[in-house]
């Protein structure tokens, strides 16, 4: 089995210390390193401990020798494609979110910057966490089996109000949502 420690840590951008404080209880930076690089054997009570940390699934810390994960092996930036000094496994920001659930929006029409063939990924908030979410994209379950999806805007109490995508819409209120779905991450074919 491969440890993939470093590759979620870097990924997060957290340091070896950021890991060791965020462990309960807390461990040195130093042990981390250890564990990240092998010298360390990786028991599964580490495992849980340092996925905790992390914010991940057990299972995400390892992977198997016989199946090789994508690689990031450039990064766009200002002045064209630049190699990394060394290639990492790939991550899908959907393996690095919390524990709450995903929902999929698959969007049929164009809506804004959403083609038809897409897919919007969205984590659930609880209706308290609505401020995290303030101006980024989400999708909230109305009565009936109804859905509100577009711009979060405002949150008074427990109403919600959102501008849904394309022009001359008007704002719609949901009043007292299940939860509040944030995108994550967009899928597109090319």
């Amino acid at each position: 089995m491969i440890n993939r420690i470093r590759d979620i840590r870097k990924q997060k951008g957290w340091t070896l210390a950021d890991v060791a404080q965020a462990c309960v209880p807390p461990t040195t930076p130093q042990t981390v390193g250890r564990l990240e690089t092998g010298m360390r054997n990786l028991s599964l009570k580490w495992m849980e401990r340092i996925a905790t940390a992390l914010e991940v699934e057990p299972e995400m810390l390892v992977r198997s020798e016989g199946s090789a994960p994508p690689q990031t092996v450039a990064v766009l930036a200002a002045n064209g494609a630049e190699a990394l000094p060394q290639s990492r496994d790939a991550l899908l920001a959907t393996e690095l979110g919390g524990e709450a659930p995903l929902v999929v929006l698959e969007i049929a029409y164009p809506h804004g910057e959403y083609r038809p063939g897409d897919q919007l990924w969205l984590r659930q908030l609880a209706p308290e966490e609505a401020a995290r979410a303030i101006n980024r994209d989400v999708l909230v379950p109305r009565k009936h089996g109804r859905f509100a999806f577009g711009r979060l805007i405002d949150r008074q109490g427990k109403m919600v109000g959102i501008l849904p995508p394309g022009h001359g819409q008007k704002q719609e209120v949901v009043s007292d949502p299940a939860w509040i779905a944030v995108a994550e991450m967009l899928v597109r074919r090319l």
